[in-house]
């Protein structure tokens, strides 16, 4: 997946872009002390961060 994706889908659940750092974008959630760091929005996300980032977001069950 895309990180342009993972951006859309962070967005449609609440999360809102809060920084960028170098090639990273940092999203906060109103209801969650987490911040998320998604790598450059032009590449594809390794498929073990991709499920973590999903994780720590509230997007996957297990």
């Amino acid at each position: 997946m895309k990180s342009s994706e993972l951006i859309k889908r962070l967005e449609s659940h609440g999360w809102v872009l809060q920084r960028i750092k170098g090639s990273h974008h940092q999203f906060k959630h109103p209801n969650s002390p987490l911040v998320i760091t998604v790598p450059h929005p032009n590449k594809e996300v390794k498929l073990e961060t991709l499920r973590q980032i999903m994780k720590d977001a509230g997007l996957l069950n297990s």
